[in-house]
């Protein structure tokens, strides 16, 4: 019988029948969903891209979507994340459009739907342990200095470029360093 929540279609609920050669990454990833109820992972910078990190479980544990954050140091936006999923269990998930004034290690943050398309090429671990649809995923977008957002007339270059712009289609995105995945 249905609880009333949206399906999950992740490894942990699916059996796709590769459950014996699943690899150290998902093997690990599913103990700390299992233990902790979602887990991140961290994607180290390479040479003039910056690191990134997304969580994976939240909406398994929890219907949350899974949030990642962009440009910053990646530990610390692994506290910003496990913050966030901790706020998330409790109840209080962020939705698209919403900031938040602490949102990131204290500081203001705002939450955009990723469009699905940049999923394979910025996501690889949540499409393999969620296999298919739905799998919503918020990208937790901070400020710069002066308070402004990526979006909004005034900021600098180099801090529009920081981050990516991924609530748009991959199409519609600047030119650059996140768009060389593609």
């Amino acid at each position: 019988m249905s609880d009333g929540r949206q399906p999950c279609h992740c490894v942990l609920d699916h059996d796709y029948g590769d459950r014996d050669r699943l690899d150290n990454f998902l093997l690990r990833t599913i103990v700390h969903i299992t233990q902790y109820g979602w887990s991140v992972v961290l994607v180290q910078p390479e040479e003039d891209v910056p690191g990134w990190a997304y969580t994976l479980g939240l909406w398994h544990s929890h219907r949350a979507p899974e949030l990642a954050m962009f440009g910053g140091d990646v530990y610390e936006m692994e506290e910003s994340l496990n913050a966030l999923g901790r706020q998330a269990a409790a109840g209080t998930p962020p939705a698209d459009g919403e900031r938040r004034a602490d949102a990131a290690r204290g500081e203001p943050a705002a939450f955009r739907l990723v469009d699905t398309r940049w999923y394979e090429p910025m996501f690889p671990g949540a499409v393999e342990f969620y296999r298919r649809p739905p799998l919503p995923m918020l990208q937790v977008v901070w400020p710069d200095d002066q308070g402004l957002f990526l979006w909004q007339p005034g900021t600098a270059l180099p801090y529009r470029r920081s981050q990516p712009w991924l609530w748009l289609s991959p199409t519609q995105h600047p030119r650059g360093i996140w768009t060389r995945r593609l």
